[in-house]
């Protein structure tokens, strides 16, 4: 009897309109071209956001974008243990894993000597996307009152506003039915923000 021959399988690159749920399942089983695309998707989503949110002083031989790449990395090499439960779960766990990695640097910088922590030589000059947005001076009333909206407003203007993300994305995220949906969410959530920074900036 003849023996069929070998055929060697070869992973199917992802196509970008292939949702984050779906990659991560490849990628848990080992489909090296799902990691590359997941890595694709969501470095320069959190470079944007992280950009310009460890302040000068905190930052030591690897700076923000250095800490994002690194972060999104570890998570990568990880990601077998990772369990979606939709397609924004992954977004939002690399986004925690971020703000752990950043909250550490800052620790770390406040127990260096005096003379170090006032380095600001890797300082950035340019303001950050976000600061260019509303201006510099309004940046702490912000996340002041970014703070005390509830979690789902807050996730709704951040997942759109500082990550840029698609309504799709955002309606997969918040669990909403469609991309309509989700851009009526997040208008409803940065008018409550807007709210929030008048009461802030009147004194109310």
């Amino acid at each position: 009897m003849m023996r069929e021959p070998h055929v060697e399988e070869h992973p199917v690159p992802p196509s970008d309109s292939e949702s984050s749920f779906v990659l991560i399942g490849r990628a848990r089983s080992g489909d090296p071209l799902a990691l590359d695309a997941l890595c694709d998707r969501y470095l320069p989503r959190l470079r944007r956001w992280a950009h310009g949110r460890l302040p000068s002083w905190a930052r030591g031989a690897l700076d923000t974008q250095d800490l994002v790449q690194d972060t999104l990395l570890q998570v990568l090499r990880r990601v077998e243990t990772f369990e979606p439960r939709h397609d924004g779960a992954f977004q939002a766990y690399l986004r925690q894993a971020l703000v752990n990695r950043l909250r550490d640097e800052v620790r770390r910088a406040q127990r260096r000597p005096p003379a170090e922590a006032l380095d600001t030589d890797n300082a950035s000059p340019e303001p950050s996307p976000l600061e260019m947005a509303i201006g510099s001076e309004a940046l702490e009333c912000y996340e002041a009152s970014l703070a005390r909206l509830r979690p789902e407003d807050r996730e709704a203007i951040i997942i759109r506003v500082e990550l840029g993300c698609p309504y799709s994305e955002v309606a997969a995220a918040l669990g909403k039915p469609s991309a309509a949906a989700a851009h009526m969410a997040v208008s409803r959530a940065l008018v409550r923000l807007a709210d929030e920074m008048s009461r802030a900036t009147s004194g109310s």
